[in-house]
């Protein structure tokens, strides 16, 4: 499957990670709550929980009015409003609780997955797979915000970019692969 489509039609969204949506980019506000409204989430609640549909309608709206700049800025907010895991404390940890946060903020049926698939310290080198329905910008951001705030601090530059060698949902699959360097 590709971006925006879901792997289960009972799958939803918890309205705290949606709100990294709304929140992200706040001269937009008012704009992001409209197309959520426009799109089927209407009087946005943290504790309730919408369908996963809605909010990935919602995001392709903004990917095709907007571009993949601003769902990357978008995902980048993401990790300061989903819930996630209390004990990360490196940069491992951070990538591999990516999961963990996503299924404490998605339920019902298959949601898909992300999995740390390497992490070498020595050659600064992880590598993730993003099994979910998600745009591959939005997977980007939500990796490079965690690996800048979980990088060792003398690493000044990291870069985050898709393994073009695997198959990715920009091309049609339900996967993508992320190449991560600091």
């Amino acid at each position: 499957m590709a971006q925006y489509v879901p792997f289960d039609e009972n799958a939803e969204v918890s309205g705290q990670s949606i709100l990294g949506f709304v929140n992200a980019i706040p001269v937009f506000r008012e704009e992001m709550l409209q197309v959520l409204q426009k799109n089927g989430i209407d009087n946005l609640k943290p504790d309730e929980w919408y369908p996963m549909i809605c909010n990935l309608n919602a995001y392709k709206e903004i990917g095709e009015s907007y571009g993949a700049n601003t769902l990357f800025a978008i995902s980048k907010a993401i990790p300061e409003h989903a819930v996630f895991p209390s004990d990360i404390d490196d940069l491992e940890k951070a990538l591999a609780s990516i999961d963990v946060a996503y299924h404490m903020n998605h339920r019902n049926g298959d949601i898909g997955h992300y999995k740390l698939i390497k992490f070498s310290e020595v050659d600064k080198l992880a590598t993730m797979e993003c099994y979910n329905p998600y745009p591959s910008n939005f997977d980007r951001g939500i990796i490079t915000t965690m690996v800048c705030k979980f990088k060792p601090p003398t690493v000044l530059r990291i870069d985050v970019e898709v393994d073009t060698s695997k198959p990715s949902r920009l091309d049609g699959a339900d996967r993508c692969t992320f190449r991560i360097i600091w």
